[in-house]
């Protein structure tokens, strides 16, 4: 396959992304895509793959990082956990479908796994997020919409 590296580049970047990493898939999506070198199906496939398989790290980072709470060093305070907690609850897991979203998606889903949110659900949820956000920069960048 021809371009295989920048695709597996542009993955890798949209992993970064989704995790706690300041990284902006959405710039090198969109650069990619004015190239007009590459597939558009294989750019949304794997800028859309490396941001969900993000997601679930942060999922599994959630899932465990709940037995550090309380230690002087954990990076968030009781008041943070219990207010995003009442959030997610009061919300419910709809909002995983917020997780394309910069700043408040990577900690979606790193709550998820706190509250143990079943894997099956949240990764049914953040697939649709992400490819979505992923289709939408494609349809910008192009002028399709």
């Amino acid at each position: 396959m021809e371009h295989w590296l920048e695709y597996l580049g542009l993955a890798g970047t949209a992993f970064l992304s989704a995790t706690i990493f300041p990284f902006q898939s959405e710039v090198v999506l969109f650069g990619m895509l004015m190239a007009e070198h590459y597939q558009i199906w294989l750019l949304v496939l794997a800028a859309s793959v490396g941001n969900i398989l993000g997601s679930c790290v942060n999922w599994f980072m959630g899932r465990f990082i709940a037995r550090f709470e309380g230690r002087r060093w954990f990076p968030v305070s009781k008041d943070q956990v219990a207010k995003a907690e009442s959030w997610y609850h009061r919300y419910g897991r709809w909002t995983l479908l917020l997780s394309w979203m910069p700043i408040i998606g990577d900690p979606l889903t790193i709550v998820a796994g706190v509250l143990r949110e079943p894997f099956p659900v949240f990764l049914a949820l953040v697939v649709v997020a992400k490819i979505g956000r992923y289709l939408a920069v494609t349809a910008l960048a192009l002028g399709w919409m």
